[in-house]
């Protein structure tokens, strides 16, 4: 039995809160360290001649998958006006929400995955080694080797996208398990690319245990686990290299006078949770980790807060888990995050869904910009915090602030013009 106290009320109301992580800076659980993501970016690497082979829209950046960071001042003009807060400080935009080939920050992590695992049976069956051109994965005889085996994920959407689409691409017989909040048009686009999509009345853990289950009758499939797998978490953190070279390319520094913010949209914690890893573990103390969740579904910050991480679900509480950020719909958080986050983290918000609507209207209006819902989530981090905490520590008013968007530029226009509307509306009733 779970002992409630004032903090748990206001999450078991749907209230909006403002949480400054008390662990923050103390041990942790070491489980990852420079070199795993060393490894992983050099994986990447060896994949760019393949995947520009298979994905010619990844040419222009030879085969390596990555997104612009984006100045939107327009955009941190029109939410100071708005929320009524003053910053000196920079506001950026890193569009995962435009990444090739999957359309969401899940390209990192799912694809890594899934590229890993080609790797290994390559390898293992004579046919690859290290040092030749990966280019040749594309050939007939590899895509009849991998489709000998079977890739299964379970997913809300984004996840089962980058999985399903690399995985199909690859050989790979590919299931994606998706829960009942996943869009319809995720669940088509998959189909038209080759992959089963089995789906579930439940959320998504559910979705993820049916995926597991499923997969473990059968010896020749992997299974990628969202709440636990080490391979997806360090794909994530091959993010934060690649940021370092844009900071060093559009002369941003990141110090004790000039600190870095990044606002991070949280689900099951493993996209955000690599991220944050991967920055912190180059700019120390200079970059403060933020995440962000719906009211409906703060998973991880129920886990962080309560010390019981995956032993705990927002049901458990009343929570009801339903939210327009699909991707955030999650009941429980990852069991291998939420640890290893713990001491890294700075403070998490959480946001009321129609928020999501006005700031993705504010982005499109001010900086022509188009994101998913859930993926405009960190604007409405960064005027929380600048409302709670700003005050007693000033130095949140400046430095680089970096919204992560997500996702977003696989939303068909229809749906994404109702999205637009939407907050539209919703900030003239504002």
């Amino acid at each position: 039995m779970i002992k409630m106290d004032n903090f748990l009320e206001q999450l078991q109301n749907y209230q909006e809160v403002c949480w400054k992580n008390p662990k923050l800076g103390q041990a942790g659980e070491n489980l990852f360290d420079l070199e795993d993501i060393q490894d992983a970016s050099e994986r990447l690497e060896r994949f760019a001649t393949y995947i520009a082979t298979v994905f010619p829209e990844t040419q222009k950046t030879n085969g390596i998958i990555e997104s612009e960071l984006t100045e939107i001042p327009h955009m941190l003009a029109a939410i100071e006006k708005f929320d009524q807060i003053e910053t000196n400080g920079r506001l950026y935009l890193k569009r995962d929400s435009d990444l090739p080939i999957s359309g969401s920050i899940k390209a990192r992590g799912g694809i890594y995955e899934v590229l890993k695992l080609a790797e290994t049976i390559a390898l293992e069956s004579g046919k690859l080694k290290v040092t030749d051109d990966y280019a040749k994965l594309a050939e007939p005889e590899f895509v009849e080797l991998f489709s000998q085996y079977g890739i299964a994920v379970g997913s809300t959407g984004n996840l089962g996208l980058s999985i399903g689409i690399m995985g199909a691409k690859l050989g790979f017989h590919t299931t994606v398990h998706m829960s009942e909040d996943a869009k319809q048009w995720k669940k088509d686009l998959l189909r038209s690319k080759g992959v089963t999509v089995v789906e579930h009345q439940g959320d998504f853990s559910l979705a993820v245990e049916a995926g597991r289950a499923e997969a473990e009758k059968d010896p020749m499939c992997h299974f990628v686990d969202d709440e636990a797998s080490r391979d997806l978490f360090l794909g994530y953190a091959v993010a934060a290299f690649r940021l370092q070279k844009q900071f060093t390319a559009q002369k941003i520094e990141v110090s004790e006078e000039n600190p870095l913010f990044v606002y991070l949209p949280c689900g099951v914690g493993g996209s955000p949770g690599g991220v944050a890893f991967g920055l912190k573990t180059l700019f120390g103390d200079n970059v403060h980790i933020i995440f962000v969740e719906p009211t409906h579904s703060p998973c991880m910050l129920l886990g962080l807060y309560t010390q019981l991480h995956d032993d705990i679900s927002v049901n458990d509480i009343g929570i009801d888990g339903k939210t327009a950020a699909d991707g955030l719909a999650v009941g429980r958080p990852s069991r291998l995050v939420g640890k290893v986050i713990e001491p890294l983290m700075y403070a998490e918000t959480t946001f009321q869904d129609d928020r999501l609507y006005q700031y993705l209207a504010m982005l499109v209006d001010s900086e022509k910009i188009y994101v998913e819902p859930s993926a405009a989530s960190g604007f409405t981090s960064l005027a929380d915090l600048n409302r709670h905490l700003a005050e007693t520590e000033p130095f949140m008013k400046t430095g680089t602030h970096i919204v992560w968007a997500t996702g977003g530029n696989m939303v068909p226009k229809d749906e994404m013009a109702t999205y637009y509307q939407k907050g539209k509306d919703l900030l003239a009733q504002a």
